[in-house]
């Protein structure tokens, strides 16, 4: 009487052996929303410029699975084919003391988004600041005019950041900083080359700066999907 047991423990005992399949990751749905113009105060603003183009912003909220992480503004750029990078769109209370809250909205810094994890990274790059030029991208690399606050390399940069680096690839000073009646935007908007890879900057009304880029191995690390 006691085969027929131990027969039939056989196939239960190898079924409780076969190891559980991990779960699949969990693949995010990341998208940017419809546009929306919000009030905006330009650097450049005057008495004389007050057309609705000049002080208005296009924001976009930018969604993981549906749910809102932030507000955005301009164009993305694809540094790989599941990250991207975006600059972010501040709602600031613009109100004096004593007055009531008064919001306006202003571009930000950047932000990295991974298409697969959902994961948003604010990027810190080197002497940025949105008020002084725009940041031009190629591959992962960004090039605009910052101002550096140290005492001895101080003033207006021209420099070229690599995602994930901790030093800019190119940080030069070319002007000072601040300057009385300086124009807008400080410097114009970058030019890339790619082969040799170089990257020019301008000085509004100055002299134009060739920088060659030297490293084509990319720094950004993407990490695994979340479960």
């Amino acid at each position: 009487m006691q085969t027929p047991l131990r027969l039939a423990s056989v196939p239960l005992l190898a079924l409780l052996c076969v190891p559980v399949a991990s779960a699949a990751p969990k693949i995010h749905t990341v998208t940017l929303g419809a546009s929306r113009r919000v009030p905006y105060t330009p650097p450049e603003a005057n008495p004389d410029n007050k057309s609705e183009e000049a002080t208005t912003l296009r924001v976009r909220p930018l969604l993981v699975d549906t749910t809102q992480k932030e507000w955005t503004v301009g164009e993305i750029h694809d540094v790989t084919d599941r990250s991207f990078v975006v600059r972010r769109a501040l709602r600031i209370n613009d109100s004096l003391p004593g007055e009531a809250p008064r919001w306006t909205w202003q571009p930000g810094p950047w932000l990295m988004v991974d298409r697969v994890t959902g994961h948003i990274t604010a990027l810190h790059l080197p002497a940025f600041d949105p008020a002084v030029s725009e940041a031009v991208w190629f591959r992962d690399y960004a090039a605009y005019c910052g101002i550096a606050t140290t005492v001895r390399n101080g003033g207006l940069v021209a420099v070229v950041a690599e995602l994930g680096a901790r030093k800019a690839v190119v940080q030069k000073v070319i002007g000072p900083w601040p300057q009385a009646n300086a124009p807008y935007p400080v410097c114009t908007a970058a030019k890339w080359q790619r082969t040799p890879m170089r990257a020019t900057l301008q000085l509004t009304g100055g002299q134009a700066l060739t920088f060659d880029v030297v490293g084509l191995s990319s720094l950004v690390e993407e990490g695994e999907a979340e479960e």
